[in-house]
């Protein structure tokens, strides 16, 4: 793929170094020179200065072929303007935007942008470690939504998944074994020791615990 990066901080230096390594095309842009010193010396992509939503200093790097843009500087003015610049004037396929402020989240929505929010990821995930362990809200980046692990203990063994499921509130969408992970179909029976991972309602997950004999966090 041939990816575009704006901002060579902490995450967009690294985002750059694993997909240089995977071997990837990775052009990086940032307004200081200094900063692509974090990119190591195997670093083997092309580094630009300049901001990012310069038309002259996007079309140097190539974005009319690009296959995705991310914008990470630490500015989220800087992260809107040049991921709208992407996808509104070079019609980049994929576009993904980091913010700080998750009060802009909508906003970064409504304007049909995939976005990362740090504040929020991090938050969600130490709410998800003080309330229940193996849940974890933050894979889905919603507030409603969120993701259960459950093991098979003798309670549900010989169940189906269409037994398991709570219709609304709980369905189980992958199962892992020894043999590697599926997703079942309904009439799957599970067993002892087999791993569901299901789609679960942040407002019935208490009742969802109770019903699969979930104790402790």
């Amino acid at each position: 793929m041939y990816i575009i990066i704006v901002g060579c901080g902490r995450v967009g230096s690294e985002l750059a170094k694993l997909l240089s390594a995977e071997g990837h095309n990775v052009v990086i842009i940032d307004r200081s020179p200094a900063s692509f010193g974090r990119l190591g010396n195997t670093f083997n992509g092309l580094t630009l200065v300049g901001n990012g939503f310069s038309l002259d200093l996007l079309r140097q790097a190539g974005i009319e072929k690009a296959d995705a843009f991310c914008s990470l500087t630490n500015g989220d003015n800087t992260n809107l303007i040049s991921a709208q610049v992407a996808r509104k004037i070079f019609h980049v396929p994929k576009v993904i935007t980091r913010i700080y402020d998750p009060r802009r989240a909508n906003i970064y929505t409504a304007l049909g942008l995939d976005i990362l929010s740090g504040t929020i990821l991090f938050a969600s995930m130490v709410r998800d470690k003080i309330v229940e362990s193996r849940f974890s809200s933050y894979l889905i980046e919603s507030k409603d939504i969120g993701v259960l692990e459950v093991e098979v203990k003798d309670d549900l063994e010989g169940k189906t998944i269409n037994d398991i499921n709570v219709p609304g509130e709980f369905m189980v969408v992958a199962l892992r074994r020894l043999a590697g992970v599926t997703i079942p179909e309904p009439r799957t029976p599970v067993e002892k020791k087999d791993i569901l991972m299901a789609v679960v309602k942040v407002e019935a997950l208490e009742k969802i615990k109770k019903k699969l004999n979930l104790s402790g966090g």
